[in-house]
């Protein structure tokens, strides 16, 4: 079969060169507009809203305004969609350090966006495009989570679909796979819409974009069908009684880190009330306690008095407690979970490994200090990483840590799991975003990490949302924000690994392959166009 591609950029939308000039400024202006607007809705797909099913619209949108466009074109649509779809979604980044960190942030992981976009307009003309489309999208992804600065996966549409009726497919290849799907469907739909407006001005049916389009849509809502099974919330390997605690923090912003001992004081005091309620037969007894991360930023290894705050807690509450601390040794600074027995004291640790970058350190630190200040300042010491996974042995069950940043990036996650966790704890601290939707994007990460992986997910934050999810991805208790706070909840445990876990990183891989591969026919396939015009 000979497949003849028409050269990237001949828009069927292109307006003839005698056009007025009010024309031709509207042809620009009506897809930038639409760009930008699409990408509006994708953001308003995300949590904490429910509307998951926008995200299908937006890509249909977008695959529309960027068909057959030239790459200056593509480049420039695809950068507003950037622009709309994560200016607002990021908006939390600068509630305490003002809007400079935000939109430099946004204006730099647009560029990821911008690049898809020309990627979406080169194999737009390819027989079976919303393939080849929805895997560049995925291999966007791919590379916004690597660079730069050990990269930064907010957004991956895949967090986006913690309600949405693709989520099973998180079990099957994880966040990839998820968001393919989800992309595949928006631009299955871009499709078929341009084959009945097509079919209505001509008269007649382009059978192949037809079934292309309905297979697009059909093939991931059939793949989310067939996966269901995979979600169970059966107890494989017994129960567990977990308790999270939710301390809150003296007041919101940066500054709470200076109340540091209120912090301890109030996880401790309300691990202490957890116990007296046991006591007297109103909540149950845990086998487990999850602080949060940063609960005690006073080092209880150099620090008597912090070690007996934790300690006090410990003893009442009569369990082992993982404590989210700061602590200083061999000359590095880590962000630490720290077991904590109740007799024994600290005896096992886990050093938190994807710390985030302008916050626990400084990349180009003489330069950022050159131009502003204030971010040395504010990061005076960097964070260091540690190097293996943390999975601790608590109440007969073996608890994995992904600490607050680290459930963004899949790795973190997957390795707990393979290390043999049966349920996941994500200790966080988002007091320093105070009632941003940061919370609710970070609660629907853990979601679909509960999915991805079929485990028990508990979320202990600082200042809340702390949560308790089960393997489907249900939320079966959480908390409010800035309130102290207890849940209490017996969980199954599981060890049975989804294929999603078992397979890794292949999936995202393929896609990326296959992006390549569109890539490449359709470079061939200009090519071809251009030497055949010149003969």
């Amino acid at each position: 079969m000979t497949v003849t591609v028409a050269p990237v950029g001949e828009s069927e939308s292109k307006p003839p060169q005698n056009a007025p000039v009010r024309g031709r400024w509207l042809a620009r202006l009506v897809p930038a507009a639409a760009a930008a607007l699409s990408g509006l809705l994708l953001y308003v797909s995300f949590p904490p809203r429910t509307l998951w099913w926008l995200a299908l619209p937006a890509f249909g949108v977008l695959g529309w305004v960027l068909r057959g466009r030239r790459w200056k074109a593509a480049l420039g649509l695809g950068y507003l969609f950037g622009l709309g779809f994560l200016l607002p979604l990021l908006v939390w980044t600068g509630v305490e350090v003002g809007p400079g960190p935000w939109i430099a942030l946004v204006v730099i992981e647009a560029v990821f966006v911008a690049l898809v976009g020309v990627g979406v307009a080169a194999v737009s003309r390819l027989p079976g495009w919303p393939v080849w489309a929805a895997a560049l999208w995925i291999a966007g992804e791919a590379v916004r989570a690597r660079v730069p600065f050990e990269g930064f996966p907010w957004g991956k549409i895949a967090f986006g679909q913690a309600d949405g009726v693709f989520l099973p497919l998180a079990a099957v290849g994880g966040t990839p796979v998820l968001g393919f799907a989800v992309v595949l469907c928006g631009f299955g739909l871009a499709e078929l819409v341009r084959v009945l407006i097509e079919a209505r001005r001509t008269g007649t049916v382009r059978k192949a974009a037809a079934v292309v389009g309905a297979v697009s849509v059909a093939l991931p809502v059939a793949g989310a069908v067939a996966a269901r099974p995979l979600v169970s919330d059966a107890a494989e390997d017994g129960t567990v009684t977990v308790a999270v605690i939710q301390g809150n923090v003296p007041r919101l912003g940066l500054d709470f880190n200076a109340q540091r001992r209120a912090v301890l004081d109030y996880h401790s005091r309300e691990t202490v009330r957890l116990a007296e309620q046991v006591k007297a037969g109103k909540a149950e007894r845990p086998d487990i306690v999850l602080w949060p991360e940063n609960s005690s930023d006073i080092d209880p290894f150099a620090n008597p008095d912090a070690r007996a705050a934790i300690d006090r807690a410990a003893k009442a509450i009569g369990a082992p407690v993982s404590v989210g601390g700061v602590v200083a040794k061999d000359g590095k600074l880590l962000n630490e979970q720290i077991l904590w027995d109740p007799e024994k004291g600290p005896v096992d640790t886990y050093d938190k490994r994807q710390i985030q970058p302008f916050g626990e350190y400084l990349p180009l630190r003489p330069l950022i200090g050159a131009i502003n200040d204030e971010w040395t300042s504010m990061v005076r010491q960097d964070f260091s990483r540690g190097g293996e996974p943390g999975v601790f042995t608590m109440g007969g069950a073996r608890v994995g840590l992904v600490t607050c940043y680290e459930a963004a990036f899949d790795w973190a996650v997957r390795d707990t799991v393979t290390g043999s966790a049966q349920l996941i704890s994500v200790p966080s601290n988002n007091a320093t975003f105070g009632r941003s939707e940061m919370t609710y994007q970070q609660l629907a990460m853990s979601r679909v990490r509960a999915v991805e992986h079929s485990r028990t997910v508990t979320v202990p934050v600082t200042s809340g949302v702390s949560a308790v999810i089960l393997p489907d991805g249900t939320i079966s208790q959480k908390t409010g924000m800035f309130v102290a706070d207890s849940l209490v909840q017996e969980v199954p445990l599981r060890s049975t690994q989804t294929p999603a876990t078992r397979v890794g990183i292949a999936p995202e891989i393929a896609l990326v392959l296959v992006a390549a591969g569109g890539l490449g026919w359709a470079a061939g396939a200009g090519l071809r166009a251009r030497r055949a015009g010149d003969a």
